[in-house]
């Protein structure tokens, strides 16, 4: 995976993190000033349980995925989403989570829970899921394939989570019909479905997405 150094502040500490790109490309896209704290990794995650524990504020009770890392990640996002980022005084108006990896990967499980279960406490008009997922073109026919989206979203709501939007990569422009049978099978309307093209410069998705 693609790394890069990104100098982020904290107060009057200047720091460099060896992070995801996407963190460099949130920063460039929003212009905004990301900190440590934005970074939220399954390290950083464990870290905060095992020191608690070793406090003793769990009161001795066995440590758990559920509830103990489910509590630790939601009280991380909203502790950030408090932070300012733009230059302004108080939170932002809108907090972006991205969970990467792939559904179904054991690694991603406590933040797929954890999420669950902060949209089920924040209420649906305080969260919108956007699943981003593929559909491949096949370059004899020109046929665009909706299945491996299918399977996708069908694998996240057997995990607690519906999506509100779908961001379909592909090749060309999603067809009316394609849109109509990802809307049937995954149960997203057609108007919440949309395109993001495979492009050679990241700065034209906006562009294309207007």
């Amino acid at each position: 995976m693609a790394r890069e150094c990104l100098l982020t502040s904290s107060s009057i500490v200047l720091c460099i993190l060896q992070v995801d790109l996407d963190l460099g490309n949130y920063e460039r896209f929003l212009d905004i000033k990301l900190t440590w704290d934005n970074n939220i990794t399954t390290g950083k995650i464990y870290q905060s349980v095992i020191d608690k524990e070793r406090k003793g504020e769990y009161l001795g009770k066995t440590v758990q995925v559920v509830p103990h890392i489910t509590n630790a990640i939601q009280d991380w996002i909203e502790r950030v989403a408090m932070i300012p980022v733009d230059g302004m005084d108080g939170p932002a108006d809108v907090c972006v989570i991205e969970l990467g990896g792939t559904i179904g990967d054991i690694e991603s499980m406590p933040f797929i829970e954890a999420l669950g279960q902060f949209s089920y406490r924040v209420g649906p008009g305080n969260f919108c899921l956007v699943h981003v997922s593929l559909v491949p073109v096949l370059n004899v026919v020109g046929e665009q394939k909706t299945k491996p989206t299918q399977h996708s979203v069908r694998g996240l709501r057997g995990l607690g989570l519906t999506p509100n939007i779908l961001a379909c990569r592909s090749t060309k422009e999603l067809e009316e019909n394609v849109k109509e049978k990802l809307s049937q099978f995954c149960h997203v309307p057609a108007a919440n479905i949309v395109t993001l093209y495979d492009v050679s410069n990241i700065w034209r998705i906006p562009l294309l997405l207007r």
